[in-house]
């Protein structure tokens, strides 16, 4: 697997480096900017990308602008944002393309090697990868469809709006493969979607509630 890193941060990018190499993982760029991470994806066409929020020269939004343009250009593209903060209006962006392969996580969360590198492996394999706190956020915009759910139809819903299949739901929880498909259902069914739209399972109900809602808009990137 290879990847290109975009990371302003030199102990973080130096670190995350480190941290890959160690796990057999090829860190083929690093750049600092917006400019450079584009050119590193098209130079090195990499297998997933990390990609910090916010990067020079005005340390704002221009990393994860960078990620949606690239996506853009290169549909699919798998991208790993990383951020301090949860950018409500961007991360929801990012969240909107439906195809996969998207992650969220606070920079927190890279200190814990195997959550991190399996939420890497995860995008880079199509799948999403949302750090708990970036979802409690979004729901947090429009939470009125969300007061109807159950408190165990909640946990179901953090768990795979955070990239979890089923199997993975029903270890944490300590319930049955049969329980979470039930629960799933039902979530499905107070958030007014179809119990048989698989699509993908570990963000469609969130996607679809804040779209309906108008929390996510599409990316004018």
């Amino acid at each position: 697997m290879r990847v290109v890193i975009a990371e302003d941060n030199v102990l973080l990018s130096s670190g995350l480096e480190l941290l890959l190499e160690s796990q057999g993982i090829e860190v083929a760029a690093i750049t600092d900017d917006a400019p450079g991470f584009m050119a590193a994806v098209d130079t090195h066409r990499p297998d997933v990308t990390i990609v910090d929020v916010r990067l020079p020269p005005t340390f704002r939004d221009e990393g994860i602008r960078a990620a949606l343009r690239a996506r853009r250009d290169r549909p699919g593209l798998p991208v790993l944002v990383l951020s301090q903060y949860v950018e409500q209006e961007y991360a929801g962006r990012l969240l909107s393309d439906t195809r996969g392969g998207i992650g969220y996580l606070l920079k927190d969360r890279v200190s814990r090697i195997a959550e991190f590198t399996d939420a890497l492996r995860r995008v880079a394999a199509g799948g999403t990868a949302m750090d708990p706190e970036v979802i409690a956020q979004l729901l947090a915009v429009r939470s009125d469809p969300v007061d109807a759910l159950t408190p165990r139809e909640r946990e179901v819903l953090a768990l795979m709006a955070e990239g979890h299949d089923n199997a993975t739901i029903a270890q944490q929880l300590f319930i049955t493969d049969n329980a979470v498909h039930k629960h799933i259902g039902s979530v499905f069914l107070k958030l007014g979607l179809s119990v048989g739209d698989s699509g993908h399972r570990r963000v469609r109900a969130v996607l679809a509630y804040l779209r309906r809602h108008g929390g996510i808009e599409p990316s004018p990137c």
